[in-house]
């Protein structure tokens, strides 16, 4: 990636120099830096939020009651990880912010939960099946509820800014179940 970055402001740069807009680039790189300093403190405040959220759902016990609750589905994706792991409740809560379209709180919980992963998995290099798995259910996002969609929505002068609903679930149910299953067929194919 920091090559990428690298070579991307050293193209911005030659061809600002080539068309003689070495103001306009400057101007857009101090503007620009000033914005990801905005965005960096912002995700880092959500960042925080949630993590304190999840301390408080352990300690309560409610991360419990969460794996239980989708410990069948969960033992289906999951086989090889302990019901009463701490990895369980980590992808519980994951899903739980996923289910109800809070992508800034499912981040942190699903940091945890590869956290956890990795640990199970003995620190290995490669990813587990599991961690494979967590993404591609991470990524599908199922959403109950797209809160995030919704606000766009409305913000943007949707009269019925959950209209959506609908194609929401069955858009991410079916992206959700074929993920898993090529992630699965994907892995043992590797093995």
């Amino acid at each position: 990636m920091g090559y990428f970055f690298f070579f991307s402001v050293l193209i911005s740069i030659i061809s600002g120099l080539v068309n003689g807009k070495t103001a306009e680039v400057s101007a857009a790189a101090l503007e620009e830096s000033a914005h990801a300093a905005e965005l960096s403190i912002k995700l880092l405040g959500s960042l925080c939020f949630w993590s304190g959220i999840m301390e408080i759902a352990e300690k309560s016990g409610f991360v419990g009651v969460l794996e239980k609750f989708l410990r069948p589905v969960l033992g289906l994706v999951f086989p090889k990880i302990k019901c009463e792991n701490k990895a369980m409740g980590a992808i519980s809560m994951n899903l739980a912010a996923n289910l109800l379209g809070l992508g800034n709180a499912a981040t942190p919980l699903g940091i945890a939960a590869m956290k956890e992963l990795h640990r199970i998995s003995g620190f290995s290099k490669v990813a587990s099946s599991e961690m494979v798995c967590f993404v591609v259910m991470n990524t599908a996002s199922l959403q109950i509820l797209p809160t995030t969609v919704a606000a766009l929505r409305l913000e943007h002068g949707a009269a019925r800014p959950l209209d959506i609903l609908p194609a929401v679930w069955f858009v991410s149910a079916c992206s959700l179940m074929l993920g898993i299953l090529a992630a699965k067929a994907g892995y043992r194919k590797g093995e």
